[in-house]
């Protein structure tokens, strides 16, 4: 099983992974001063514009913050179910 994992690669991220992942998010909020309210609010609203044009996977959504010593960036993975029909 674990020769299948390295060969394909992982599906599913580690709980160790997920962890660094939060913790990332925590400090890099902590940094531009932006609560956990406000990403969750940013996050919708791009829901809501987005699905305006493309239909979403909304659970497959992901908005991260990253930072690097001169920038800090905001990083939507957003996945396309389809296009929307034209109204």
């Amino acid at each position: 099983m674990n020769l299948l994992k390295r060969l394909f690669g992982r599906q599913e991220p580690t709980s160790r992974e997920i962890a660094k992942n939060r913790l990332q998010l925590v400090l890099v909020q902590d940094r531009v001063n932006m609560s956990p309210q406000l990403l969750q609010t940013l996050k919708d609203e791009l829901i809501a514009v987005i699905s305006k044009y493309v239909e979403i996977d909304v659970d497959g959504m992901e908005v991260t913050f990253t930072q690097s010593k001169r920038q800090s960036r905001l990083t939507a993975d957003i996945p396309v179910v389809g296009a929307r029909a034209r109204r």
